[in-house]
């Protein structure tokens, strides 16, 4: 653990020691995923690894939110629905976003924990080359 980390309030202790160990040079933000709509925590979430990004759907209610700025690359993107070994499509989401030392968001990582069987996995994961960047930490 860095001195410096900080985990939001509904990350399972699983995810976020896996996410934390992904990123072992810089400081962590970790924040766990809650539909806007209906307070859900489990979703099917849509990654694309090679352009970076994902959006998350809630089981729930349907709703959807893009993570980060995946929004930004959406469109020439070919995202695939997540998916545990287990079979199971349904995850706790949360996004380990690593801070430089002036706290700005240098990676964003997704980690998934599958509702079934329970493994964590890093799903998708993608560098910022901008900033400000003040505005990811609440894109989850």
């Amino acid at each position: 653990m860095h001195a410096d980390d900080q985990v939001g309030e509904g990350v399972s202790a699983d995810l976020a020691a896996f996410l934390r160990n992904a990123d072992e040079d810089r400081a962590v933000k970790i924040v766990p995923s809650v539909c806007g709509g209906c307070g859900g925590r489990v979703f099917f979430v849509l990654v694309d690894d090679v352009e970076g990004g994902a959006e998350r759907v809630c089981t729930g209610c349907g709703g959807r939110a893009f993570l980060a700025d995946s929004e930004e690359f959406w469109e020439g993107a070919d995202p695939g629905e997540a998916g545990c070994p287990c079979g199971s499509e349904e995850f706790e989401t949360a996004v380990a976003f690593s801070l430089a030392g002036d706290g700005s968001v240098r990676w964003v990582t997704v980690g998934l924990r599958c509702q079934k069987d329970g493994a964590v996995g890093v799903y998708v994961d993608w560098k910022i080359d901008y900033g400000p960047t003040d505005h990811l930490l609440t894109m989850v």
